[in-house]
């Protein structure tokens, strides 16, 4: 059975469906109070069109997240302290250009966070409708009285065209950027449900004539929080701006670690091929995803990077009794650190040989797992990440840093803090807590 935007109340006795499309969103706040499709089989698959990320939200006012992510999907069997295995099996950009660079905050114009808490300079509506008035940085309107309302500028940015077919882009001019901007929503290939302006309307194109390679990957995708969140801030850094704030998403940090699952991780690997493991925090797991990207080097550096509208696939496997804080994943080969790559079979006959000489017959049987850490910055989340390795495999601590010296690495996804711990783990661990199958599907280990 397919349905296309299945609305169905997840809490209901609804029976399951094979196949979901999803093509609603969530206006930027994730958590129980969205209402769930679904549910989605055991092993069904789900198929998903999602909006831009970062900054058509942004500049949209209404929004309470910085995103515009999936309404959420329940999964069959899914309970709290379970784990889903999210395996996506293709992802495509379908925007035909976007706009990103670097961010400066409009003051006067927020309480405490822009991405959250935007109101009108000018009349005063929090959180204000508004509209597009042709092109340029004082483009975006409020309904209510006409100032412009946007919460953002660019203090460097670029417009980008993109050749998904071929993996290549490029920067193009103020000239072109103007045409761009003239029929934004299409060339951002905007859904027809999504509420967001088109970043292209702003036209900012300070960078032309750069070729850069296409590797598209999803920046937040994972399963709903066990509070509301904006989406955006579903993770350690982002959500620091949380604890304390003056708005309706204060909490503390205890209630912020509590709460997140660590979807928002813009991490360049979370693509094509990977198999994604996410924590179950409410009943039904509520899976959903947005923020594709272009491309996006390790870091984000920028802060934001290449925002599009994109199609994925994927299929979904629950994971019992395997309690989580964050996502662990099964990186493709290639983006895998040289370090924690299997041996093939002429390396394994080499070590044989060499433990042979010395008398050492035993030789551990292992795969590669990444454990994602996020934290207020890059040292707080690489412990983070470190002591979820150590916690969910039962290895000691110190092991864990022995592995990722040795056998595995650490890496940045996104500054100021969300990284990537990669470990070559035991295959008897990874078969007691539930994933040493999937470790083998992917790796081809015998």
């Amino acid at each position: 059975m397919t349905m296309t935007i299945a609305h169905l109340d997840a809490q209901t006795a609804q029976p399951p469906v094979k196949q979901l499309r999803v093509e609603s969103y969530t206006s930027g706040i994730i958590g129980p109070s969205q209402t769930m499709l679904g549910p989605l089989a055991d092993g069904g698959t789900l198929i998903a069109g999602t909006p831009p990320g970062c900054w058509g939200p942004m500049i949209t006012p209404a929004f309470q997240g910085g995103h515009e992510v999936t309404q959420p999907v329940a999964i069959e069997g899914a309970q709290v302290g379970d784990a889903v295995a999210l395996k996506i099996k293709r992802l495509r950009v379908t925007s035909h250009a976007t706009s990103s660079g670097v961010m400066q905050f409009v003051e006067g114009r927020y309480h405490g966070d822009p991405f959250v808490s935007k109101f009108c300079a000018s009349c005063g509506t929090e959180h204000p409708a508004s509209h597009v008035e042709g092109i340029g940085p004082e483009a975006i309107r409020c309904d209510h009285c006409g100032a412009e309302v946007s919460a953002f500028q660019f203090r460097h940015g670029y417009i980008i065209v993109l050749d998904q077919e071929n993996g290549v882009s490029l920067t193009v001019n103020q000239d072109v950027g103007n045409r761009l901007a003239g029929n934004a929503p299409a060339m951002s290939a905007l859904p027809e449900l999504a509420a967001q302006h088109s970043i292209l309307s702003l036209a900012r194109a300070d960078m032309p004539g750069l070729a850069a390679h296409m590797q598209p990957f999803l920046g937040n995708i994972g399963t709903t929080p066990a509070r509301d969140l904006p989406d955006s801030h579903n993770c350690a850094d982002f959500g620091q701006y949380l604890v304390g704030a003056p708005h309706r998403f204060s909490m503390t940090k205890e209630e912020l670690h509590a709460a997140k699952t660590d979807g928002h991780m813009d991490t360049n690997s979370v693509r094509e091929g990977c198999i994604l493991i996410c924590p179950v925090k409410v009943p039904g797991a509520g899976v959903y995803l947005g923020d594709m990207h272009a491309q996006q080097g390790n870091g984000e550096i920028a802060g934001h990077a290449t925002d599009v509208s994109g199609e994925t696939e994927l299929s979904v496997e629950v994971i019992k009794n395997l309690t989580l804080e964050g996502p662990i994943l099964l990186q493709n080969l290639d983006d895998l650190p040289p370090m924690a790559r299997p041996m093939n079979a002429e390396q394994r006959q080499k070590v044989a040989e060499l433990g042979a000489r010395w008398g050492q017959h035993q030789i551990e049987r292992n795969g590669p797992v990444t454990f994602i850490g996020s934290g207020e910055n890059l040292n707080i989340a690489t412990e983070n990440g470190l002591r979820r390795a150590a916690a969910v495999t039962g290895l000691a601590y110190e092991e864990v840093l022995n592995r990722a010296t040795i056998a595995g690495s650490i890496e940045i996804s996104r500054l100021p803090g969300t990284v990537r711990v990669t470990i070559l783990c035991p295959m008897d661990i990874l078969d007691n807590i539930g994933i040493g199958h999937l470790v083998r599907e992917k790796y081809q280990l015998d």
